[in-house]
């Protein structure tokens, strides 16, 4: 009998009980083909949380990812809870209390465009012809976000707002470590942004990742401004492997990248915490893009995202990486095969349009 990996599952609002349910069906597979043992706990989060029990992250819910090894996450929020209390909102009430009780200070997101999909893109084509396949590694808990003091306050007849931009340099460390650790299964190349020329944070930001880089000798390490590197995500973003940035920064250029991409349905996401003995994380995984209220419990949603942030939970959480790659190359055949979700289909004689079942039955077949 093989180890027992658990994980708690959090499908949320919208879409996210069907490409939840998507995704597991390809756990399924892939588990049956590396005799995998999986033991998943559904609980209640979001807005779906809010109408049965009257908060966003329920006892039942932190408990049940307390006992896990990781956390599968779909979207959550909608119209329909708009109107309650900001710190009571689904994303609010959910996702940051989440973080923030597991410590998950490394956010991953992968910016990919596949060759075939380069069409989706808003970058020209020609500056993009095999696509491209990019990694923002984003500090999570730390920064302006967090840092104190933090205020609105009247000073001599005028308003004053505050935010600080606080890092340590041991949240600089863990950050980098993380950032080369993830260059090292890549293309061994690593581009630190930061505003040297201006913050102080930034300062002690790029001689971490400078000293940081002497354990990992294999990698190349390039630093750039942010808003070069802002700009040359759009001029050639074939040109970057691995990024790595604080939590502001991360903040902006992971959506600039979710955007070049051509498809948020494409794009999953992990948040990292603690590392175990063996080198693995806890962590939480879920798709990049939100909860599509407008076409939910239509089957037509895009499921691929919530599918590959199953590869990265392999990946990272569960060491399970030839099962990560099987998944991935599945996707990736099933999109070179011409099928399209709604969001990625275009009409064109090589394509074929699918509706959520479908696709996921063709990544499925293909494991």
């Amino acid at each position: 009998m093989s180890q027992k990996h658990r994980i708690t599952v959090l499908a949320g609002d919208g879409i996210g009980p069907e490409v939840m349910d998507a995704s597991l069906t390809v756990l399924e597979a892939v588990s049956k083909k590396f005799s995998l043992n999986f033991v998943k706990d559904s609980q209640l989060v979001g807005g779906a949380a809010i109408d049965a029990v009257g908060c966003p992250l329920p006892a039942e819910t932190i408990a049940s990812c307390e006992q896990s090894d990781a956390i599968l996450f779909g979207s959550v929020g909608g119209p329909k809870w708009e109107n309650l209390p900001p710190d009571q909102q689904p994303e609010r009430g959910a996702l940051l209390p989440l973080r923030k009780k597991f410590n998950l200070f490394a956010n991953l997101r992968p910016g990919v465009c596949l060759p075939s999909l380069t069409h989706a893109s808003p970058v020209k084509n020609e500056l993009i012809p095999n696509g491209f396949d990019v990694l923002c590694v984003r500090e999570l808990t730390g920064g302006i976000y967090f840092g104190q003091p933090k205020s609105i306050t009247e000073e001599n007849g005028d308003t004053v707002a505050i935010d600080t931009m606080v890092y340590k340099k041991s949240e600089i460390q863990r950050i980098a470590r993380v950032a080369f650790t993830a260059a090292m299964a890549r293309d061994k190349r690593l581009c630190s942004v930061d505003k040297a020329n201006v913050l102080q944070n930034s300062v002690l930001w790029r001689q971490t990742i400078i000293d940081i880089a002497e354990e990992f000798p294999e990698v190349e390490l390039s630093h750039l401004y942010v808003d070069n590197a802002a700009m040359q995500l759009v001029k050639q973003p074939g040109s970057f492997d691995v990024l790595v940035t604080g939590n502001l920064f991360g903040d902006i250029l992971s959506d600039e990248m979710a955007m070049i991409s051509g498809s948020l349905g494409m794009l999953p996401s992990a948040s990292l915490g603690s590392q175990n003995d063996n080198g693995l994380y806890y962590g939480m995984y879920e798709p990049s893009g939100g909860s599509a209220p407008d076409i939910a419990g239509q089957g037509i949603a895009n499921p691929i995202a919530q599918i590959l942030s199953i590869a990265m939970m392999l990946r990272y959480s569960f060491g399970e990486h030839d099962a990560a790659k099987t998944i991935e190359a599945a996707v990736n055949s099933v999109i070179n095969s011409g099928l399209r979700t709604g969001d990625l289909f275009t009409g064109k004689d090589t394509e074929q349009k699918v509706n959520t079942a479908e696709m996921t039955n063709a990544i499925t077949d293909a494991i």
